[in-house]
Formats: C-alpha cells, sequence, structure tokens
C-alpha cells in the first residue's frame, strides 16, 4: 500500500521556521510523479502551497509563500521537503503531503491522487 507520512509540524512563533517531511512508503520516488503541499486553515479550503515535478526541476509557490517556503526532493531518502521561513500567523493550518502519481502538475486538489494525513502548523 502507497502511503504519505508527515511529519515536522509544531507550534511556533511569528517569524519562525519549521521544516516539514514527508516520507513515502511503498513507493520509490522517482521524479516522474508530482509531489505537493497543501494546508487547510480552519473555515477555510484546501489551497495549494507548493509543488516538485519533473525530478526537482519544477517548482511551484503559491504567491501567499514565495520566498518564504522551499520545496525540495530527496529521492535517496524517499522524501519530499517544506523548507518554511519567516513565518506568519496566517500560515497556521493542517498541511498535507500529495502526490499526483504520473506526470503533469499538481498544485490544485482535483489532479492529487494520494493523501497525507497532514501535520498542523500553528503560527502566534
Amino acid at each position: 500500500e502507497v502511503q504519505l507520512v508527515e511529519s515536522g509540524g509544531d507550534s511556533v512563533q511569528t517569524g519562525g521556521s519549521l521544516r516539514l517531511s514527508c516520507s513515502a512508503s511503498g513507493y520509490r520516488l522517482d521524479g516522474s510523479e508530482c509531489v505537493g503541499w497543501f494546508r487547510e486553515a480552519p473555515g477555510k479550503g484546501r489551497e495549494g502551497v507548493a509543488s516538485i515535478r519533473d525530478g526537482g526541476a519544477t517548482t511551484n509557490y503559491a504567491s501567499s509563500v514565495k520566498g518564504r517556503f522551499t520545496i525540495s526532493q530527496d529521492n535517496a531518502k524517499n522524501t519530499v521537503y517544506l523548507q518554511m521561513s519567516n513565518l506568519k500567523p496566517e500560515d497556521t493550518a493542517m498541511y498535507y503531503c500529495a502526490a499526483k502519481m504520473i506526470e503533469g502538475s499538481c498544485s490544485v486538489v482535483s489532479a492529487i491522487d494520494l493523501w497525507g494525513l497532514g501535520t498542523q502548523v500553528t503560527v502566534s
């Protein structure tokens, strides 16, 4: 069974940093897939934050996080990371790792084939 497992969520102060990890089990990341991070705040819809595909050659970011968040992929560790810096209270949300298992963009919910269970980030 293919699973995505997130970790690294925590409570931090405004301006702080966190690194989220997304580990794939039952599947070997090889760059042919697209992996994205989404977030969902209370009362709001799930939104795409960042995505990576084409073996790491293509990354995309939501305008609200551009310049503060960095997505990266380590195929040897079978893990995708989201480095978050200069965190703001509006970044508070449940963060989900997600994957589209075939070639193409995975920046929107409708493109996703597989979801993780999420990790909570709280900024105060």
